[in-house]
């Protein structure tokens, strides 16, 4: 088999979410933590590859430059067409990032137009006339509006990236995408001809986004969520369903969580209520000195070896605030992550052999910590939340990267009851 396809994820859960939706649509897939360079290779026979950067809330040159770095590893590898993967709630500032990379990799491919939409129907998020539904919501009105980095307030996706882009921007309505991929595909080319360069796409349904795959195949150049990269994903035609991936049996089993969103907290709450053992870590506490990793691996290792753990710096939107009030929102993140990146590298050298991280950058610093990166994704949880397999140096890792607000409010309890390798 050749490389199909080649994304680009703007954070670490990101990644995960498109890899297990390029799988579910029948193409082998591997996913690579970070910006490659010439020494990272692909498993063989991929038919689909995601790089997974930590490019959403860094300045926008920085992400730019990540991301067109990505991009030519890509084409090395043989990709014909890069997907460009952001959230389902489109956060972004007016500043970017989401504009400033699509532009960049436009210009690096020599495309003049590209189709967008953020649409993820599994997981409750649609487009209509250019807005932004959760569930039955207007992003503005969802809770997904507190996010802690870019608080979303207004659902209006030509409004959000206009600002973010020198190019103009414009909508393919549903009535358009209902009418088929020649509708979708006459549209752009209307569009093109007219000047414009971002082209959002409604979309309400899977079958919406089958459709917008098929018309964006010949693209060089697309943009969206993980929806958009299923359909384009059987737009490609695979045959039969991805190789199993095998997972590591037995060992113990963790989850770190560093995701504020209110289903990450339900996920929490479920856990503990279940009786299982469950340690909040002291933020401010661990700014001011305290050795708070050495607290926490003092309290893992006198819990039950069979049951699994839940370590979290999680918090609710009031406790979030008055942690960033004190620390500030750079320094409050910096600390969470360095906390439970530090903590991953001594739970694995533990023993933990299956390890659940909630929330995108604390996902980002806890494969970072284990020097993962590179993974073959397998089996889902839930939508969009799948295992992955890691080699580190104590051995295979089952690797569970779940963004914030995805996973039912059992995940974590269910994911772990079982060793994975008894599935």
């Amino acid at each position: 088999m050749t490389l199909r396809i080649g994304c680009i994820a703007d954070d670490f859960t990101g990644g995960t979410d498109v890899a297990a939706a390029f799988r579910r649509a029948g193409l082998r897939t591997a996913l690579v933590f970070g910006t490659p360079d010439a020494a990272t290779t692909l498993p063989p026979d991929c038919d689909a590859a995601v790089v997974a950067l930590k490019s959403r809330s860094t300045p926008a040159a920085e992400a730019v430059a990540d991301s067109t770095t990505a991009q030519r590893w890509l084409w090395a590898q043989g990709a014909a067409q890069i997907y460009f993967k952001y959230c389902s709630t489109f956060d972004s500032t007016p500043h970017g990032n989401i504009g400033p990379v699509s532009d960049a990799l436009l210009d690096a491919a020599g495309a003049t137009v590209t189709l967008h939409t953020p649409a993820s129907p599994a997981n409750g998020r649609t487009v209509y006339q250019g807005h932004l539904f959760v569930h039955d919501q207007l992003l503005s009105d969802s809770p997904l509006r507190h996010h802690p980095l870019n608080p979303m307030t207004d659902p209006s996706l030509l409004r959000l990236l206009t600002p973010q882009t020198t190019h103009p921007v414009a909508l393919i309505d549903w009535a358009t995408v209902r009418s088929g991929p020649a509708a979708v595909r006459d549209a752009l080319l209307t569009h093109q001809r007219n000047g414009v360069r971002h082209v959002i796409a409604d979309a309400l349904t899977d079958d919406d986004l089958a459709v917008l795959g098929a018309a964006a195949l010949e693209l060089p150049v697309v943009a969206g969520a993980a929806g958009l990269a299923e359909g384009l994903g059987h737009a490609y035609h695979a045959t039969g369903a991805a190789t199993p991936v095998p997972l590591p049996a037995g060992g113990r089993a963790a989850v770190l969580a560093g995701s504020c969103s209110a289903r990450t907290l339900e996920q929490i709450a479920q856990f503990y209520a279940a009786g299982l053992p469950s340690l909040h870590l002291d933020v401010l506490a661990a700014a001011t000195g305290r050795d708070v990793v050495t607290e926490a691996l003092t309290w893992y290792d006198a819990q039950d070896p069979a049951a699994p753990v839940l370590i979290y710096a999680s918090a609710s939107p009031e406790e979030l605030a008055a942690v960033q009030a004190q620390l500030g929102v750079a320094e409050a993140a910096a600390q969470v992550e360095e906390l439970l990146g530090t903590l991953a590298v001594h739970l694995v050298d533990r023993g933990v052999n299956r390890l659940l991280v909630a929330g995108g950058e604390t996902s980002g610093a806890v494969t970072t910590a284990l020097g993962v990166r590179a993974v073959l994704v397998g089996d889902e949880a839930d939508p969009g939340v799948p295992w992955t397999t890691a080699d580190t140096k104590n051995g295979p890792l089952a690797l569970m990267l779940k963004s914030g607000n995805f996973g039912a409010p059992d995940l974590f309890t269910r994911a772990l009851a079982t060793p994975v390798g008894d599935r």
